[in-house]
């Protein structure tokens, strides 16, 4: 064979992997999903893409598969740009074995990995996968604990992302697991260890593949995923968005976006926000979004409402968001808010991102289900991540600061940076009411008119705890400020915390309450 006929040859191959299975590509779009490769050209910018291991094939014999060896494997892997910044991806192609995992495809996937971690980029892995090859027997499993130990020793050193196009089924959902963030589309994005047959048969159970796996079911409920987006075009912009607020790696600062606005001197809104009446809900979201460049980037949004977690910008640097939510179960902590937290609060300190947290939490939500579930256990994985961040930590009290959650809520003991609170703040062991039933319950049962003398200890109470200025003369407030100041102070404080320096204990790892 001439030099000629080489060049024509490799054309021909190349020109068939691009190419695919037609009729296969064909039900992939009457499902609603793009194929691997469009989905590569629709998320990286154009003509980035750089494709590794096109041509790599199985090498099974088993149950036919020697007849059956599609180059690439069933994924597609390589490097591209988002907004000009490297990333290292790998699309599993659905219409190749149903995008099935095998050695091969999983050795290809490793290697992405790896040159990931090397170059210090983030990986992004775009699944749609029936799960493990059973042809391939054992060789599958122990390609998926390959990527698994890969997703451990990456964790805390390159952003990782699972966006979920498809099925991703049994052992699969332990990688997306493990990444940094999962996106899902809805409708067409489906995770489950064990599917609806399975169940059925074991436990007789009727489930929808939906409603076992769909992206509202890990997005409102099991809490495993971060974002539900409407389209694969959604998710793809979803991802650049977040991408704009991560840096490429832990040994890099946070990048940070142009500001050219005029800056706000007051924002006299902030002033009136909180409601007359200390029991009154409020939207916290509208203080965050006041507050900062733009709107907040909301994360985990349907999922433990009672907090909500995000980033945004203060003139253009990114930073955390943590913040009790007192239009949802009054914003107190529970279970779910304080595991949602806490793994959004080391994903931040992993990666240099400074924490904003807004507090209005009346403590840790009571009752038998929350005390069963393990509400210490979980709320004290809250405690330990803020406690354990070394970012700097910017905490602004806006009303309640009640109890245990005070403490949790990224206060001056457990080292907060900056710890201001606004005129309305009530700092206290407890409620008033609550207090003052406990304090005075003598007093109140001996007066001529309890319900008079009750009230009159309650407003004293108030008037002596359930405010900013007894936490503020012992020094666990930095300062009382005016809540249209919000944003000066945050800045000046961004700007002066950026650079600090915390001597930890040599250890190799603590041990967070799991």
């Amino acid at each position: 064979m001439g030099t000629s006929e080489k060049i024509e040859n490799l054309e021909k191959k190349l020109g068939e992997i691009s190419e695919g299975d037609p009729k296969r590509i064909e039900k992939q779009h009457n499902r609603g999903k793009m194929t691997a490769r469009e989905r590569i050209n629709a998320l990286l910018d154009p003509d980035s893409f750089v494709e590794l291991d096109a041509l790599v094939k199985h090498r099974s014999s088993n149950f036919g598969l020697e007849n059956k060896r599609p180059p690439g494997d069933g994924v597609i892997t390589g490097h591209g740009t988002i907004n000009g910044r490297t990333v290292y991806v790998f699309a599993q192609d659905f219409t190749v074995f149903g995008g099935a995992l095998g050695e091969a495809h999983a050795q290809k996937i490793c290697k992405v990995m790896d040159m990931a971690a090397k170059t210090g980029c983030p990986i992004i892995g775009l699944n749609d996968s029936g799960g493990a090859r059973i042809q391939e027997g054992v060789a599958s499993l122990g390609g998926y604990a390959e990527i698994f130990y890969r997703n451990v020793t990456s964790s805390g050193v390159i952003p990782q992302f699972s966006l979920i196009l498809g099925p991703c089924a049994g052992g699969a959902v332990y990688s997306p697991a493990m990444t940094d963030f999962t996106l899902m589309v809805k409708n067409t994005s489906h995770m489950f260890i064990t599917g609806p047959d399975v169940i059925k048969t074991v436990t007789h159970e009727d489930v929808t593949f939906e409603d076992l796996g769909g992206a509202m079911t890990h997005n409102s409920t099991s809490g495993v995923a971060h974002l539900a987006c409407d389209s694969e075009e959604d998710v793809f912009d979803s991802l650049r968005e977040l991408m704009s607020y991560i840096p490429q790696n832990n040994a890099e600062g946070a990048p940070i976006a142009d500001y050219d606005k005029p800056e706000i001197e007051n924002i006299k809104e902030l002033d009136s926000i909180i409601p007359n009446n200390s029991n009154e809900p409020y939207d916290m979201r509208d203080v965050i979004n006041l507050i900062f460049d733009d709107n907040l980037f909301e994360l985990q949004p349907y999922w433990a409402k009672n907090i909500i977690t995000g980033f945004a910008r203060l003139k253009g640097h990114p930073v955390g968001i943590v913040a009790n939510q007192p239009s949802v179960l009054a914003g107190c902590l529970d279970i779910d808010a304080s595991t949602k937290a806490a793994r959004f609060v080391r994903f931040c300190d992993a990666f240099n991102i400074p924490l904003v947290t807004f507090v209005d939490v009346p403590g840790f939500l009571p009752g038998t289900e929350q005390e069963h579930g393990g509400i210490i256990r979980h709320g004290a994985k809250l405690l330990y991540a803020f406690s354990e961040a070394s970012v700097p930590k910017l905490t602004v009290i806006t009303r309640k600061a009640y109890g245990g959650a005070y403490d949790v809520m990224s206060s001056k003991h457990i080292r907060a940076d900056l710890n201001v609170a606004w005129p309305t703040a009530e700092i206290a062991v407890m409620g008033s009411e609550g207090a003052v039933n406990i304090i005075f319950r003598k007093e109140i049962g001996d007066a001529e008119d309890p319900e008079k003398k009750h009230q009159e200890l309650t407003d004293e109470y108030k008037e002596k705890f359930a405010s900013p200025y007894i936490a503020a003369e012992r020094g666990y407030i930095d300062r009382v400020i005016f809540p249209r100041d919000t944003r000066k102070e945050l800045i000046v404080a961004l700007e002066r915390y950026g650079n600090k320096r915390e001597e930890r204990p040599k250890r190799k790892h603590g041990n967070i309450p799991l």
